[in-house]
């Protein structure tokens, strides 16, 4: 994890203490869970996905589109909810994204979406939380 201090913090044992193994090794070691595994590849409902983490508000269901990558991607987040840090693992420079708020590793973005933005958010399911918007009654 970088050094950075994020607003929002927990000590190395809290994470351990709140997150499962699979999580805590994607949010906090930057690992990746299997192509086509996650829960939320497939979602389309709507609402906001939130971190994992922290439950910052990351990224609104609306701009998530299927890019047939194996993991939920998204055309943007919302603003100031995510951090960019160059990635140079596995020998390929990528651009790592984080929760601005607490520093959870979220996935990478890229260049190649095929909406508006030219972007691709690639999400791990795992690093994050839906919230289903609420039915006006």
């Amino acid at each position: 994890m970088n050094s950075k201090k994020y607003t929002f913090q927990r000590s190395e044992k809290e994470w351990k203490s709140l997150l499962n193994d699979e999580e805590y090794f994607i949010l906090r070691q930057k690992g990746t869970e299997k192509p086509f595994s996650g829960k939320f590849n497939n979602h389309s409902e709507d609402g906001i996905y939130v971190c994992k983490g922290c439950k910052q508000e990351l990224f609104d269901s609306k701009s998530k589109f299927e890019s047939n990558c194996g993991w939920p991607s998204y055309e943007r987040s919302k603003s100031g909810a995510i951090e960019y840090q160059k990635d140079k693992s596995y020998g390929i420079i990528r651009t790592e994204i984080l929760c601005s708020n607490c520093g959870s590793h979220q996935g990478h973005v890229f260049e190649d979406g095929p909406t508006e933005t030219g972007k691709r958010f690639c999400v791990n399911s795992l690093s994050v939380e839906f919230q289903p918007n609420k039915k006006s009654k």
